[in-house]
C-alpha cells in the first residue's frame, strides 16, 4: 500500500473542485433524500455531515429546516458551500468546518444526533481508518442517534478496475475508491443496530451503493 499516494489524494479532490465548482451538479442524492426521511420521522433538526463535497446534500437539508454543520477537508470545497449558503439566504442553518476526518471529530461524547455522509467511507481511506472514523461517529452521537452513509460496492463497474492501491482500494481516472461488501459494513456495527442497508445507482455509468442506516445502540 502506498500511503504517500492516498494521502496526495486531498490534493487531487482540492483541484477538481477548483475546476470544477459544479463537477457534482445541483440535485441532491439519492442518500440525502432517504437520509431526509429518517432524520424528519426522528425528529432530528441538526445534523453533521462529513464530506460534505461541494454541498449540494448540505444546500439540500438546509432547504428543508435541517441545521447542517458541514465538514470537508477541501478549503476550496469549505468556500464554495458557504457562498452557496449565502446565495441561498441559508446561513442561519448552514455551517462550515474544515477538517481531515482522520483526526479525532471535534465533538463532546454522546453530544449528536444524526450525521451523514456520502461516499466518504469509501475515499482513499484505509480499513483500519475507516473503523476509526466508524468509532468515532459512535463515540458522538447521543444514544439512539442515527448515522447514515453511502457507499460504492462490490458490484461496482469499476471494483477490480485500475490500479490496486491495496486492501478494497482501486484508482481510476486519478480518484481512489474502496469498496465495501455487505461484510464489510457488516463489520462496522459493533456499537450499532442496523436499521437498513439499501441497494441503489447513481450518475451515467451508473456508480453502484449501498444505503446504510445505523443507530447508535
Amino acid at each position: 500500500m502506498d500511503q504517500d499516494k492516498l494521502n496526495k489524494q486531498s490534493n487531487y479532490w482540492e483541484s477538481n473542485f477548483s475546476k470544477k465548482p459544479l463537477m457534482f451538479g445541483l440535485i441532491p442524492s439519492a442518500a440525502s433524500l432517504s437520509a431526509l426521511k429518517k432524520f424528519e420521522e426522528d425528529n432530528i433538526k441538526e445534523i453533521i455531515e462529513l464530506g460534505a463535497g461541494l454541498g449540494r446534500d448540505t444546500v439540500f437539508f438546509a432547504k428543508n429546516k435541517i441545521k447542517v454543520e458541514a465538514l470537508d477537508y477541501s478549503s476550496t470545497a469549505i468556500k464554495i458551500i458557504e457562498e452557496k449558503a449565502k446565495d441561498n439566504n441559508l446561513s442561519k442553518f448552514i455551517s462550515t468546518k474544515h477538517f481531515d476526518i482522520r483526526n479525532k471529530l471535534p465533538y463532546k461524547d454522546n453530544s449528536i444526533n444524526g450525521i451523514f455522509s456520502h461516499m466518504l467511507y469509501c475515499m482513499a481511506l484505509t480499513n483500519s481508518e475507516i473503523k476509526q472514523l466508524n468509532n468515532e461517529i459512535l463515540r458522538v452521537l447521543k444514544p439512539g442517534g442515527i448515522n447514515i452513509y453511502s457507499v460504492r460496492n462490490t458490484s461496482d463497474g469499476d471494483y477490480k478496475k485500475g490500479i490496486h492501491r491495496g486492501e478494497d482500494m482501486y484508482e481510476n481516472d486519478g480518484f481512489i475508491i474502496n469498496f465495501f461488501s455487505e461484510k464489510k459494513v457488516n463489520g462496522l456495527l459493533e456499537g450499532f443496530k442496523n436499521l437498513s442497508i439499501t441497494n441503489f445507482e447513481e450518475g451515467n455509468f451508473p456508480r453502484k451503493l449501498f444505503l446504510i442506516q445505523n443507530k447508535k445502540l
